[in-house]
């Protein structure tokens, strides 16, 4: 996808950018070869001399189309500021082959791999891992299977895979407009048709047992031998300074591990579930200085 150019930009008239008046940095799309075909990837390259690269792991289902224009707009931030960004789908995802019902958890902990790799092989400076609520997972399972240390950039980071996924099945009981009682019931049903290896549709989306039973047993673990730097940006429009208890347990037990974190609050509203599209300007401003220190 594509972002607007600045001038024809969604954002409001009282808050425009820095960047916006910059020239729109230059994009290819093309496709990966992978297992089951190619993943489909939109590249924004660097303006100016390069920092690093970036390689985006998206939320997941409706929430991923929900942020695609943040994201967009993001990668260009992020471009005019000398990194190079990749925006992979995930196999069955977007423009990517295949149905999400072929994709598995393990499959799409490749993709990681699959993105990372291509970046690696071209780009120069370091590879900043930047996910959006269920990426993060998917980042954490990949660093473990690959050993690697990698600087984090986590927008909302989810931390538990079991929780995510029930939030996700809950919308099957919303769509069909069930009590709080029978809402428990399909939920206990919708995972008992998985763990038997049935596919379960959720708001028109068809879920194979093997995507989610993976994302049920993942959580935000980091390989145990420390050093990573870590930067968690947390969306409220609330008015709360506080961070969320999840993330500041996250942060505690990180820090603990020797990970240099850092945990902040942004203003906005939670873009990846709002009916209508929305944006967090704040949230790629204080990204662009985040990554100030990550490419360090």
């Amino acid at each position: 996808m594509v972002p607007p150019s600045p001038r024809s930009a969604p954002w409001s008239s009282s808050w425009k950018p820095s960047w916006a008046d910059m020239a729109l940095p230059a994009r290819e799309a093309f496709f990966l070869e992978a297992p089951l075909g190619g993943r489909f990837c939109l590249l924004t390259r660097a303006q100016g001399p390069v920092r690093g690269t970036i390689l985006h792991v998206p939320a997941f289902a409706e929430e991923q189309n929900k942020s695609r224009r943040m994201v967009a707009l993001a990668a260009q931030a992020f471009a005019a500021r000398g990194w190079t960004v990749l925006q992979l789908d995930l196999l069955g995802c977007g423009d990517s082959a295949g149905e999400l019902v072929d994709a598995s958890w393990s499959q799409w902990v490749e993709d990681v791999g699959l993105g990372h790799a291509f970046l690696s092989a071209r780009g120069s400076g370091p590879v900043v891992l930047w996910t959006h609520r269920a990426g993060s997972l998917l980042a954490a399972d990949w660093l473990k299977l690959a050993g690697a240390r990698l600087p984090l950039l986590l927008w909302q980071p989810v931390t538990n895979g079991r929780q995510h996924l029930s939030q996700f099945l809950r919308l099957k009981a919303a769509s069909e407009m069930l009590s709080d009682a029978d809402a428990k019931t399909a939920l206990a049903r919708a995972r008992a048709a998985l763990h038997a290896g049935e596919v379960v549709e959720v708001a028109g989306y068809e879920l194979s047992p093997e995507l989610a039973n993976g994302m049920e047993a993942s959580s935000f673990e980091l390989p145990a031998s420390g050093g990573y730097a870590v930067a968690m940006l947390e969306v409220d429009g609330s008015g709360r300074t506080a961070p969320s208890p999840a993330l500041a347990a996250l942060r505690a037990r990180l820090e603990a591990q020797g990970a240099t974190v850092s945990l902040e609050k942004v203003t906005g509203p939670a873009f990846w579930q709002t009916q209508e599209i929305e944006l967090a300007p704040e949230l790629i401003e204080r990204s662009c200085h985040v990554l100030e220190v990550l490419g360090r």
